[in-house]
């Protein structure tokens, strides 16, 4: 259970973690501004909009990730498959987020279907 619980941990960490890169983009668009954030960010080009993209993807993923986690621990169905699907989870998201930064889009495609079918392998491991 801990490292599930290390790997939800990961997960919730990622939507901001993610920030990094499209605040590197801000600032080098002309300074972050502050006031106006999402503004700015939806002005972005290239690796600007595609860090924006990766950032809030995480947050979408994290949604579903962290209801199939919790979905298993309520009804006591952890086990070792739950959890190496938590920690491939894990890695294809931190490589979606690389690809998308490093504009590999198919890769990219690939690694958020692994995630996605993680996510859903988990929650089924409920039944």
């Amino acid at each position: 259970m801990t490292t599930l619980l290390i790997c939800l941990f990961i997960a919730m960490l990622l939507p901001y973690l993610t920030k990094g890169p499209v605040a590197w983009a801000m600032a080098k668009a002309g300074g972050y501004d502050n006031a106006h954030p999402r503004a700015q960010q939806a002005k972005l080009t290239g690796f600007g909009a595609r860090a924006v993209a990766g950032h809030q993807n995480a947050f979408e993923s994290l949604l579903i990730f962290g209801l199939a986690v919790v979905t298993v621990i309520a009804t006591d169905n952890v086990n070792d498959t739950v959890v190496t699907l938590a920690i491939v989870h894990v890695m294809a998201r931190v490589a979606y987020q690389l690809l998308y930064l490093i504009d590999k889009g198919t890769l990219r495609s690939l690694a958020w279907f692994v995630a996605v079918f993680c996510s859903f392998g988990i929650f089924f491991q409920a039944f």
